[in-house]
């Protein structure tokens, strides 16, 4: 586990199209599409040696960010997709997310993983995040976990009983 810190927070800004991450590095956008469930973005990673490319999907009402990261050679994970527990907010062009620490690793059809369950309960034995954030978490990851259990481990399958579908530029 790395140094104990608060809660990330992350900004997406549609109208100036820029991604700010925790460290308030902003990022060019290529495409940001905001759907009735949530919100797409695009962009390039410049400076990642790890991947160079990322997809990513907020859906606020399941609490979690879906990516898919575009490995660069030499650094490809066996895995599809990775999802960040995470509470989201939006204001008209600007939205919030705000990770709480757990991540799922998917692999379609096969396993999930989770990662990071450590360093929540640190941060909430730190008083950085409280236990109801804390629990909310957990139930978040154990709704995620039920529902891609039940679909044989396929996003798109659990998804699409919840009535959403998303669109991927590789997928």
């Amino acid at each position: 586990m790395g140094g104990m810190h608060a809660p990330k927070i992350e900004t997406f800004d549609l109208a100036a199209r820029i991604n700010v991450d925790p460290k308030g590095i902003a990022r060019e956008v290529e495409e940001y599409r905001v759907e009735p469930f949530g919100l797409y973005l695009a962009r390039p990673a410049p400076g990642r040696a790890q991947f160079h490319y990322l997809e990513s999907w907020l859906l606020p009402a399941l609490g979690l960010r879906i990516t898919d990261f575009w490995f660069s050679a030499g650094h490809e994970r066996d895995q599809d997709f990775y999802l960040d527990v995470v509470e989201i907010e939006s204001d008209g062009p600007a939205w919030r997310a705000t990770d709480l620490y757990l991540d799922l690793v998917l692999k379609t059809g096969h396993r999930l993983e989770v990662l990071d369950t450590d360093e929540l309960l640190a941060a909430a034995e730190a008083g950085l995040l409280s236990a109801k954030r804390a629990q909310h978490a957990l139930e978040t990851a154990y709704a995620a976990i039920d529902g891609l259990a039940a679909h044989g481990y396929d996003l798109g399958r659990w998804l699409s009983t919840l009535d959403i579908e998303l669109t991927w530029r590789r997928h």
